[in-house]
């Protein structure tokens, strides 16, 4: 142990005040001076290293090194012949070769690789081996053609390359492949090319190692389990920062000007392994199924040295990514920001295609070939893909679990039989039925002219599908399909009760809602939300609650959705047990479309009982219908969605005035139309056969749920608040956030502060000084051109707002080319109306939303004179609204 004295000295020396720092020539000067023979050569060298010091980059420094470490070693070992081919197996790639002299290595990541046996002094010296990070990407997969149409791509003209290459780095499928199918992906924002392209990636797991396939679905979905099973990552920006600046040699400035300039974690992933080019440690390639296994100890780790467990799993990910690209989507997947596009519908899709043409070695089931399929007409092919994708969505809507669905389609393929493995199951939640929004109650009617229906209140609480067995187990999901078992162990205890006699196991639909339990008095939802969420135990629930059920899927081990809603409302009021203020029915009306007073004055007590509005559903499946008044309801669905010309053109088709026009018209002949909505329960799907009349829908103002991602400091009153704020909608093919208006009407002063603390840039008077919620750059999941915003959001609230009307803006991207060909929809005097803390920024409104809105619109007129060239000039609009007095 050395002296105190010894410790003061050498403590002083690495004092930076006590002289100049030393460079990586000093710390193998006395190796130098070891290996030179000559001393009057010591004597002159001094100078030189000074030089090289002034001249010579790191990088630069380390290659003449290493050039003369090699001599030495050549030297050597030149009397022993066997030693020649090891000694130049170690030669890195030569000193001659020119350095780009913007990408260096710092000096604190140079490490030793080797070390030779002690026996052989020698050798006994550290090797140092440089190797670039460009180099080490996967050439094999580098020029893929994924995005060639599936009728094209055959995975067998490729499978042999890339099984050699996998074989020589571990043996199972590369991240590689899956990374050139997220840069393919990501490169265009054509959803014919997205789905070709995971077609074609599926196809080459699917026949080349099957094992893969299953985690790359989870990947490609930015998920590692379904949402009903709780693993999240719970990694936070700082653990995702420290892996970046010690696997690419980043300061935190460096990072930071990165972050900065580019917004996106991934994007400054790539720019950081870019920049450091070259490496000390050659990356272990990744698999794609070491990835996703990675992902999933990350999410398994709890308890003390937690934290320590994750950051090393992140640092090794990170380390082991191969170039740019694979930083890029290992950050992208650890922010679970993929953003590639590959949401639940395009992965569906894509793998009915994959297995109609692909199935795994030594399977038997059929599929197609591709030049058969080339050969069909479009309509042809079109029929051939739809029935396939129907047989997968309609098995994903029973049973959303990729770890039961991918692996049935490895056995059986495309057939009934998936429909049948993958069923109603109970404690897994099926997909929930949706509603269509109708403007006001008089379109509705309009809509359900000929049939017979339920009203039903619309309750303002929490929508939740109960699952019992026969053991008396009882499990709670939310609309989102999140377990909410632990939430309302209430509801738990009394679910058993309620089974009348010969009931053994049910799955039912019903909402809860806050509820005075002595009057039966019904809350808002707010007060609900108060509720605590997690180990909630009985006598600690200070909030009560009833569940108003409205709909039975499942009873006694057989599925009821086939069953027309009439049906399965009879059996769920007849077999099941009221109690009072804890478990009852919906308050329901049945009537046609000549029930119009009836109709209103139930809305009215709806109102009144501090519900949202109504639901209306048909309570049966039609018999038969005429063939010109068949699918009305679709037909209105359809025409929201296509071009507003489109929907003026079918406009008379809902007028009686001119029904006789239409029936001599012979439109239906050349196009077949869709089956009549029936009124059985379809999960996942909007349909007609549900619609939702709520309060602050009119004919004159509708409402979206909307996401802020941006927002400019206020002006007066309002400077120290933001005002206004950008409004975005979700695109639900890209995955990417669409800018739609700015909003700065409906908030009050108490809101402004609250958003101002919960946006906080780090500069208000009252924010902590730390950025929360807020980005300095756009990120680049964000679809808007106009005036840059003072800060950017973090996308994690949905907003309700109404509006005047929808017009076509040249600013504006949201719903660009689904409404008019080349130009974008905003909103007219948005109005906040309240946060939605019941959905999440997956369920906020679509472009599609958009579009539909626009389109019934526009097959109604003009909702003011001028009104669309109003809407043309949104900058006018907005210029407008920043000069205009809000409401408060």
């Amino acid at each position: 142990m050395g002296s105190p004295a010894k410790k003061r000295k050498l403590n002083s020396d690495v004092n930076p005040k006590s002289g100049p720092t030393r460079g990586l020539e000093y710390f193998f000067a006395k190796q130098r001076a070891a290996t030179t023979p000559d001393p009057a050569s010591n004597q002159a060298a001094p100078a030189q290293p000074a030089a090289s010091k002034e001249t010579l980059t790191d990088e630069e420094l380390a290659r003449k090194l290493q050039a003369e470490w090699d001599a030495e070693a050549r030297k050597s070992s030149s009397s022993s012949a066997r030693s020649t081919p090891k000694a130049s197996a170690q030669d890195p790639m030569p000193a001659a070769q020119p350095a780009p002299t913007s990408q260096t290595v710092t000096s604190r990541s140079l490490q030793p690789l080797q070390a030779s046996e002690p026996s052989q002094p020698a050798g006994n010296r550290m090797t140092l081996s440089l190797s670039s990070a460009a180099a080490s990407e996967d050439q094999v997969t580098a020029s893929l053609p994924l995005d060639e149409s599936p009728l094209v791509f055959d995975p067998a003209k490729y499978l042999p390359r890339l099984q050699a290459s996998w074989a020589a780095e571990g043996g199972t499928a590369s991240y590689s492949l899956l990374t050139r199918c997220f840069v393919l992906v990501n490169a265009t924002s054509s959803r014919i090319k997205i789905v070709d392209t995971l077609v074609n990636c599926l196809r080459i797991l699917i026949e080349g190692d099957p094992s893969s396939l299953l985690p790359a679905v989870w990947l490609a979905t930015n998920a590692i389990s379904p949402p009903y099973i709780s693993m999240e990552l719970g990694l936070g920006g700082s653990a995702i920062s420290k892996a970046l600046k010690q696997a690419c040699g980043l300061d935190n400035r460096a990072l930071k000007a990165l972050y900065d300039r580019l917004g996106d974690p991934g994007d400054v992933a790539f720019e950081a392994k870019k920049k450091a080019s070259f490496t000390l440690r050659k990356p272990k390639p990744l698999s794609i199924q070491s990835v996703f296994e990675s992902l999933v100890k990350i999410s398994k780790a709890q308890g003390p040295g937690s934290g320590d467990v994750k950051q090393r799993l992140v640092d090794r990910l990170l380390q082991d990514a191969r170039g740019g690209e694979e930083s890029r989507y290992i950050v992208r997947t650890l922010c679970q920001h993929l953003r590639i596009g590959a949401v639940k519908t395009t992965m569906l899709i894509a793998l009915s295609r994959a297995f109609l043409l692909s199935k795994p070695p030594g399977s038997d089931f059929p599929t197609r070939d591709p030049k058969e399929l080339a050969r069909l007409k479009k309509d042809e092919l079109v029929e051939v893909w739809t029935k396939a994708e129907e047989l997968v969505k309609a098995s994903y809507a029973r049973h959303p679990d990729y770890n039961d669905l991918v692996p049935v389609l490895l056995e059986t393929g495309i057939s009934d039989e998936l429909v049948i493995r993958c069923g109603l199951t109970l404690h897994i939640p099926l997909r929930p039925m949706l509603g269509s929004i109708t403007r006001d109650l008089s379109e509705m009617l309009t809509r359900l002219q000929g049939r017979e229906f339920a009203c039903e209140y619309k309750y303002d609480g929490q929508r939740a599908q109960v699952h019992c067995d026969e053991r008396g187990k009882v499990s709670i999901f939310s609309r989102h399909l999140e377990l909410m078992t632990d939430k309302y162990p209430d509801l738990v205890a009394l679910m058993p009760k309620v089974r009348g006699d010969g009931i053994e196991s049910f799955i039912l639909e019903g909402e809860v809602v806050a509820v005075d339990r002595a009057t039966g008095e019904l809350k808002n939802f707010q007060t609900l939300s108060n509720r605590a969420r997690k180990d909630v135990a009985i006598g600690s629930i200070t909030i009560d609650v009833c569940l108003f059920a409205f709909d039975l899927m499942y009873l006694n081990g057989q599925s009821l959705l086939d069953q027309p809603f009439r049906h399965r409302r009879d059996l769920l009021r007849s077999l099941f047990v009221e109690i009072p203020h804890h478990f009852t029915w919906v308050k329901s009306l049945d009537a046609t479309s000549q029930d119009s007073e009836a109709v209103l004055e139930f809305f009215k007590a709806a109102l009144e009982s501090k519900c949202e509005g109504i639901m209306v559903k048909t309570l049966d499946n039609p018999s038969a219908e005429p063939p010109d008044s068949r699918d009305k309801e679709e037909q209105e669905a359809s025409d929201s969605k296509r071009a507003p010309t489109t929907s003026k053109a079918r406009k008379p088709q809902r007028n009686t005035t001119t029904e006789s026009a239409h029936q001599d018209s012979p439109a239906p002949a050349p196009k077949p139309r869709r089956k009549p909505l029936l009124a059985t329960y379809e999960p996942d799907k909007r349909l007609e056969s549900w619609l939702k009349v709520k309060k602050d829908y009119s004919a004159s103002s509708d409402t979206l749920d909307l996401v802020p991602i941006a927002a400019w400091h206020g002006q007066g009153r309002k400077a120290k608040w933001w005002s206004p704020i950008l409004l975005a909608v979700r695109n639900d093919a890209t995955g990417c956030l669409e800018a739609v208006c700015k909003c700065m009407s409906g908030f009050t002063d108490a809101f402004y502060k609250a958003n101002r603390a919960f946006y906080d840039d780090g500069s208000g008077e009252d924010g902590s000084g730390e950025p929360q919620n807020t980005h300095h750059a756009k990120p680049g999941f964000v679809e808007y051109s106009g005036p840059l915003p003072d800060v950017w959001f973090e996308p994690c609230e949905v907003w309700e707002v109404a509006f005047a009307d929808i017009t076509v803006s040249p600013v504006y991207t949201a719903a660009i080319g689904l409404a008019v060909e080349d130009r974008g929809l905003s909103l007219r005097f948005p109005r906040f109306i309240r946060k939605r803390e019941d959905k999440g920024v997956e369920e906020a409104s679509t472009s599609e939303d958009l579009a539909g809105l626009y389109g019934k619109q526009q097959a109604k007129g003009p909702a003011a004179p001028g009104g669309k060239g109003m809407g043309a000039e949104v900058a006018d609009q907005d210029l407008a609204m920043d000069n205009g007095e809000e409401e408060e």
